[in-house]
């Protein structure tokens, strides 16, 4: 019963990043992410603001148009720079109130035993320090910092460590999609 719940759950989400793609297109071409981004009369924190939303799957996509249209203005690099800044506060966020509850719903998905092995394989050997750094690729990726923070909490990853994991990740990340969205 408890795995027809939790998937119920996953589906719900992916609905919800679905929804949040269509939603930020939509805000694009209707103009309201400049009109947001103009609130802020910086664009330094626009950038943080919108690097803090960069971090969750539910918000991903329409802070990455939101960084796009800031980076129409503003250098890549200090774009990114601020981005990170504010993708560590939010990943810091995730890491400390939300990564619970994604991680269960991905665990409670998958059988008990599964879950027993997946969760003792990151304290040991070779997935105790490849973890860390699947993490920060995946920080570093277009995909959602969910992901890596999940991958960073079961393998037990300190603060100091995801701080500069997620900053270098992050800043990575922002600067490949704001210099993608230059191209186009």
């Amino acid at each position: 019963m408890r795995k027809i719940v939790a998937r119920r759950e996953l589906v719900k989400d992916i609905a919800f990043i679905i929804i949040g793609v269509f939603i930020a297109l939509a805000l694009s071409r209707a103009g309201v992410i400049d009109e947001i981004i103009a609130l802020f009369g910086n664009s330094e924190v626009a950038s943080f603001v919108s690097g803090m939303f960069f971090t969750s799957v539910f918000t991903i996509a329409p802070a990455s148009v939101a960084l796009g249209h800031i980076a129409m203005h503003t250098p890549a690099y200090i774009v990114a720079l601020w981005g990170a800044c504010g993708a560590v506060c939010g990943d810091l966020i995730l890491f400390y109130f939300i990564k619970d509850r994604f991680a269960l719903d991905v665990m409670n998905s998958f059988g008990s035993t599964f879950t027993r092995h997946l969760l003792a394989s990151f304290h040991v050997g070779f997935y105790k320090w490849m973890a860390p750094i699947l993490g920060a690729l995946i920080i570093a990726s277009p995909l959602p910092d969910e992901f890596g923070i999940t991958l960073l909490g079961f393998s037990k990853t300190k603060t100091l460590v995801l701080i500069p994991v997620s900053f270098i990740g992050n800043i990575l990340g922002i600067y490949l999609i704001v210099w993608f969205g230059s191209l186009l």
